[in-house]
């Protein structure tokens, strides 16, 4: 049992991963979090920080409050004494001990699993007699859910002579990453081979119905309609009408979260300080992102007033695998007076209620909403069209059709439209005339954001309205490209002073605030940059997924109008878009990812021109 003198924290669910490769043993010579080089960390809360450093424990445990271990304050960084281990889960008895596994499947070639099996691997794997698909399922591993992956790597083992393990091993966005993988492998091969399946091939159709599990349709996948405005301006009232659309149609499930029906139940006992109005939404969006986790549909309609909010709950379900779709019910402040039969914006005007939305605490409009409303002078269903209109277009769900119950003649009569998707371009950081700032980045800024920086400067000939930098995650401070890439860089016409004169910096949020587009590598690093500086989702993207963004954009825009019509139409994130580490990978991992960057610049870097300068 714990003491109550030790405080306790809970891991974010990357931290339980890397916390169980610790606990047993896969992760050595690594036995601690925030070692020196290591990529296996632990962000602390400063009281808990300081607590370590007056030389005492703190207590980790999972989500329900079960202790999994004690940390303490090293020279070496922070030691781990386990507790005890995580008792259930899906699959939990495939998640064995290095020395259990060797014990058990001594002879087997370990092959390395973090995707649905193709027809060709399978006949690799034929090829390698008895094996031991080692299933990657840490958190930004597999290419699919962790669940998903054994469900789909046990129904293939019982096509061979094979068995399965899991490891927890996570994605960190780091250098260190490949280097631990390894590692982590030869602990539980022993003297055993360890065979990396080869790519290509198609899905086995053995596991075709788990693939639609996991990479469903747009109008199969888990969806979240977020209205937000002021009070009044009529988001409750086109949510109740969408919902009774949708249940009209009868092909999804859906569950209302309306604000006042919450706040009653969820959220009693919050006031309505800015804190308390955070959390409602957090509350909110955490359950919404669960109903998306489940293939449902969630309509919620909270004033929601701060974008950061917003940004935060998007992500929640963008992490769970939902569609996160966002309706700005733009009435005025004025009309929403207008309508206010309580009284409530008459009584904020007097200073009884105080941290009012729209006349007392700021209500932030935001510039990613999927379509933007007025429904000033318009009938629910004139104002709901486009917001239908809107779904249809971006393949989500259809709901046009004539309804079943006909209404009279005159809720059939139109008002002028003035609805419009957001597409306006807002201004940017550095005014209109100043030149587009991209920030490119990766981990430690010495490989593949520098390899951007320098090749975007070359292949625009310094056009003077495009300006490059590059930063790292988790960046070393002022140390020159790494040797390999530099050569790579060189054979590719940068002179080798200049990579020779770069200086590797680490991410700030003064940089992430200061850039009018962000392009990662990998997407670890975009969830990085979001968890820094969650309000800045509109303009960052890796760079695969921006080059594929643009193809759906409209091919006259560029530069700045560019930027913001891709933070509304943004393609998918997928793990073909990254751009793999090539660190101490040898000259042909560094050519690769020189090849895969230099295509997508190419795509990219025409369309950051402006219609003043053209094109490099």
């Amino acid at each position: 049992m714990s003491s109550p003198s030790v405080p306790q924290h809970c891991p974010t669910p990357r931290e339980l991963d890397d916390l169980e490769l610790l606990t047993s043993g896969a992760a050595g010579p690594i036995v601690g979090f925030n070692e020196p080089g290591s990529p296996i960390t632990l962000d602390l809360p400063e009281d808990l920080e300081t607590h370590l450093d007056e030389g005492h424990p703190v207590e980790l445990v999972d989500p329900e409050g079960l202790p999994l271990a004690r940390v303490s304050r090293t020279l070496r960084g922070l030691s781990v004494e386990p507790l005890t281990h995580a008792q259930f889960g899906a699959f939990r008895s495939l998640y064995l001990p290095p020395e259990e596994a060797r014990e058990r499947y001594a002879g087997r070639t370990v092959v390395p699993v973090t995707d649905l099996v193709t027809d060709t691997q399978l006949e690799q794997l034929r090829g390698l007699g008895p094996v031991l698909l080692a299933a990657l399922v840490g958190v930004g591993t597999p290419a699919v859910g962790p669940v998903g992956l054994l469900r789909a790597t046990v129904r293939v083992a019982a096509m061979l002579d094979a068995a399965v393990v899991a490891i927890p091993l996570t994605d960190h966005g780091s250098d260190a990453d490949a280097s631990l993988r390894q590692s982590v492998l030869s602990w539980y091969a022993g003297a055993d081979d360890v065979v990396e399946l080869e790519p290509g091939g198609r899905t086995l159709p053995e596991l075709a119905d788990i693939e639609a599990q996991e990479r469903p349709a747009p109008a199969d996948q888990g969806l979240v309609l977020f209205f937000t405005g002021l009070s009044g301006s009529g988001k409750s009232t086109l949510a109740r009408a969408l919902m009774d659309r949708v249940l009209e149609q009868g092909t999804r499930t859906i569950t209302s979260l309306d604000g006042d029906v919450v706040r009653r139940n969820l959220s009693a006992g919050l006031t309505f300080s800015k804190a308390d109005r955070e959390t409602n939404i957090r509350r909110i969006g955490w359950v919404a992102a669960e109903i998306a986790r489940h293939r449902g549909v969630a309509i919620c309609s909270p004033i929601a007033p701060f974008d950061e909010t917003r940004q935060q709950v998007r992500a929640m379900v963008e992490q769970a695998g939902g569609r996160f779709f966002l309706v700005h019910v733009a009435t005025p402040l004025e009309e929403c007076e207008r309508r206010d039969r309580k009284g409530l914006y008459a009584k904020a005007r007097r200073g009884e209620i105080p941290e009012f939305t729209g006349i007392s605490s700021p209500y932030e409009e935001p510039e990613d909403a999927d379509v933007r409303v007025d429904t000033t002078g318009r009938s629910i269903d004139d104002a709901l069209d486009d917001v239908l209109a809107a779904l249809a277009s971006e393949g989500i769900m259809d709901l046009r059709g004539p309804r079943a119950t006909p209404e009279p003649p005159a809720e059939r009569n139109r008002a002028s439209r003035t609805v419009t998707q957001s597409s306006s371009s807002p201004a940017r950081p550095g005014g209109t005339g100043g030149p587009l700032r991209v920030l490119f980045v990766c981990t430690a800024n010495i490989c593949r954001s520098p390899y951007m920086e320098l090749r975007a400067r070359a292949m625009t000939q310094g056009r003077p309205d495009v300006e490059f930098s590059s930063a790292g995650t988790h960046g070393f401070r002022s140390h020159h490209v790494d040797a390999t890439m530099a050569v790579v860089l060189a054979d590719r016409g940068i002179d080798a002073d200049v990579a020779e004169t770069f200086a590797s910096r680490r991410l700030t949020r003064e940089m992430i605030n200061d850039a009018d587009l962000v392009l990662t590598a990998e997407a670890s690093h975009r969830a990085f940059v979001l968890e820094e500086v969650p309000g800045a989702f509109r303009k960052v993207f890796t760079l695969g997924q921006f080059a594929e963004t643009i193809e759906r954009v409209d091919p006259s825009l560029t530069g700045a109008a560019l930027v913001t019509a891709a933070g509304h139409r943004r393609a998918g994130a997928v793990d073909a878009h990254d751009v793999r580490d090539p660190y101490r990978r040898g000259r042909a991992a560094a050519e690769a990812s020189a090849d895969q960057i230099d295509a997508l610049l190419a795509a990219v870097l025409p369309r950051l021109a402006t219609p003043e300068t053209g094109t490099p």
